[in-house]
């Protein structure tokens, strides 16, 4: 029972990914998905890239303009943290309820092929930000010049 055992070990240590590598892999996935936030929430906060600012945002899916400034805060918030590593936690999670609310509330009824506007981005998004919640930021990020009762969020 004991070799079964050992030999299950050596191979799950030898199939594990390094430290490093995992690291590594956080570090790319934070500079995949925060961009995208970055610039989808200064468009509906600043009007930036063309972007419609938070009054026709906030019109055009007829909603009280408070959410126009919540969903550009939430998001560029969020691609900062994501970004940074700083309230990396809050930032991941921010990102995770704005793609819940997108999905539900504007690209489902399209389908999922984003062609169409549908929720296929939005929901790769969703997996992504739930996966670095999981994860945390990894080990190259800007978290260490946060206060240390910070790391957690």
């Amino acid at each position: 029972m004991t070799e079964v055992n050992t030999s299950v070990n050596l191979t799950a240590k030898a199939n594990a990914p390094e430290a490093a590598h995992v690291d590594l892999a956080l570090l790319l996935l934070r500079i995949a998905s925060a961009p995208a936030f970055l610039y989808h929430g200064s468009a509906i906060l600043f009007g930036w890239f063309g972007g419609a600012g938070p009054a026709v945002f906030a019109a055009s899916h007829h909603w009280p303009w408070v959410i126009a400034y919540l969903v550009g805060a939430a998001q560029v918030g969020g691609g900062l943290a994501i970004l940074s590593g700083i309230l990396f936690r809050l930032g991941a999670a921010s990102v995770f309820l704005v793609m819940v609310g997108a999905i539900f509330l504007v690209h489902l009824p399209h389908g999922f092929n984003v062609e169409n506007g549908g929720a296929e981005y939005a929901f790769a998004q969703l997996l992504i930000a739930g996966g670095l919640l999981l994860m945390g930021p990894g080990r190259y990020s800007l978290k260490f010049l946060a206060p240390p009762a910070m790391h957690k969020f």
